[in-house]
């Protein structure tokens, strides 16, 4: 699966711009899409680390439009945390030399408010 077909589209309502501040974003994600494949897909998207990824699975309403009653179809949310303060990580080689991986990453989605 390509990230474009996992992540659909953002969700921005009043709690998901509180988190926005937290590092929180919330998306609208394939139904079939697992923890791992829509934390690469944002990584890859975005270019943010992503720390955790939380999912959630929502079922659809029943509405009416006059005598006709139906049923919306199910999605499922992911409330994705990235790191915004992202450093470098250093590790010793075998001949005990200090090696720094210096990966840049951004500390926001820029893209998710459209900006």
């Amino acid at each position: 699966m390509k990230p474009e077909d996992i992540i659909k589209r953002p969700i921005i309502t009043e709690k998901s711009n509180m988190d926005m501040q937290a590092g929180k974003y919330t998306f609208e994600v394939a139904k079939n899409a697992t923890k791992i494949q829509i934390a690469d897909a944002v990584q890859k998207l975005f270019d943010v680390k992503v720390l955790n990824v939380n999912t959630i699975s929502v079922k659809g309403k029943m509405k009416r439009v006059g005598a006709h009653e139906g049923k919306r179809p199910d999605w499922k949310k992911a409330i994705v945390t990235i790191d915004t303060n992202p450093t470098e990580k250093s590790y010793l080689t075998k001949g005990g030399k200090e090696v720094k991986i210096s990966k840049k990453y951004k500390d926001s989605i820029d893209e998710f408010m459209g900006a």
